[in-house]
């Protein structure tokens, strides 16, 4: 059933998404009843034309269904740039690529700060795979900073040649497609997608290869046993990511930026519904099946996973700590000084201010974790007064 605090979409939005979802209904009717989940959020998130990440809604701000930390304050961006500008001037070809660039708020936010600091990249590269979201970033792009176009390059795909710099990922992880499985009474059970009479449904799957090991290696893993009924999730291409980001960069940072937990409380058992979390119009819920290509699917990242991609691809764990923690060792309360202005200006950001930093909106549930390889940690690590626990 339907959450009735979710809006109903328009009749050509649910046309759109009626197209989508018999695409779907094909490959599973061809799988022979059952897909992997991940597949799935896959054709939901980034089916070309179709998807929610590749067709034309607005889906970033207040117009669309969620607000990253980007657009709420310019000084989130201005913060990741500080850091930034050591490496940037140490190494004069170096270069900063974002992943899924969004909106394209982040990017204009880092470049403006550099630019003011003298310390502009080489080039700045936007990984972006959606043929939409690209347009509309070169838009705001181009009409923020027409000085720097030179310096704006587009990417389908991460770099292969040798580099040195920084990859930035906000709100990325939380996007990659995601495999489900559940507790039962004989072991961990793989849930694919499935179909009835009134659409997708979850389903129990025989377990891939590889799959079965790392569910098996996460069982042993856990501190305690999770309960038969619960349900998690797992992202199986992570390591391949890491691998493929980590293989040609000389030397330089991956700076992830996401809402997420160290394992054990990834899997805790009170967590026993998984952390799978669906957003329409500032709406959240937990159906993914609802609408596919007209909301956004997420889960959140399993940052010891993170961790562990990263080590066994090269990289070094140079931090890890929560949003509000990174933003504060960055200098944030300096910076919003700074930027002090009218009483109406103050009060605007002071209400940015708390949703970045405040433990019950971003402060606490985004953690930011850097990797590296022959680089220095950041700064604003060595100014962070708790550790958190990995």
């Amino acid at each position: 059933m339907t959450d009735p605090s979710v809006p109903s979409p328009p009749a050509d939005a649910l046309a759109h998404s009626a197209a989508l979802q018999a695409r779907i209904a094909e490959r599973i009717r061809r799988a022979g009843g059952v897909i992997d989940f991940s597949e799935y959020m896959r054709a939901a998130l980034y089916e070309p034309g179709l998807g929610y990440y590749s067709a034309g809604s607005a889906k970033f701000g207040a117009a669309g269904d969620f607000i990253t930390a980007p657009e709420l304050s310019p000084l989130f961006g201005a913060c990741i740039a500080d850091q930034l500008v050591p490496l940037l001037r140490d190494w004069p070809d170096a270069q900063v690529l974002e992943l899924g660039p969004g909106s394209g708020a982040l990017a204009i936010a880092v470049l403006r700060r550099l630019a003011a600091r003298r310390a502009l990249p080489a080039r700045y590269l936007l990984l972006e795979t959606s043929a939409d979201l690209r347009a509309r970033q070169q838009q705001a792009l181009t009409a923020a900073l027409p000085g720097l176009a030179g310096r704006l390059h587009w990417l389908d795909a991460p770099p292969h040649a040798p580099w040195r710099g920084v990859v930035l990922a906000n709100e990325v992880l939380d996007a990659q497609p995601v495999s489900r499985f559940m507790v039962t009474a004989s072991g961990w059970q793989l849930l694919g997608t499935g179909l009835s009479d009134h659409g997708f449904i979850d389903r129990p799957m025989p377990a891939p290869p590889a799959w079965a090991d790392h569910l098996a290696r996460l069982a042993a893993a856990l501190p305690v046993p999770l309960p038969v009924g619960h349900h998690a999730e797992f992202d199986p291409a992570l390591n391949a990511l890491l691998k493929t980001l980590a293989a040609p960069l000389e030397a330089g940072w991956l700076m992830f930026i996401d809402y997420g937990h160290p394992r054990a409380a990834y899997y805790h058992p009170s967590r026993h519904r998984g952390t799978l979390m669906c957003h329409y119009r500032h709406r959240a819920h937990e159906d993914p099946y609802l609408w596919p290509g007209l909301q956004d699917i997420t889960a959140w990242v399993d940052f010891t996973a993170l961790a562990e991609a990263g080590h066994a691809a090269g990289l070094e764990l140079l931090g890890y700590t929560t949003q509000a923690g990174f933003l504060l060792g960055a200098g944030l309360e300096t910076l919003a000084a700074e930027g002090a202005g009218d009483a109406v200006a103050d009060y605007r950001q002071a209400q940015q201010l708390k949703r970045l930093l405040l433990p019950s909106e971003m402060g606490e549930r985004f953690k930011v974790m850097v990797l590296g390889r022959q680089a220095p940690p950041p700064a604003a690590f060595e100014r962070i007064e708790r550790i958190e626990p990995l």
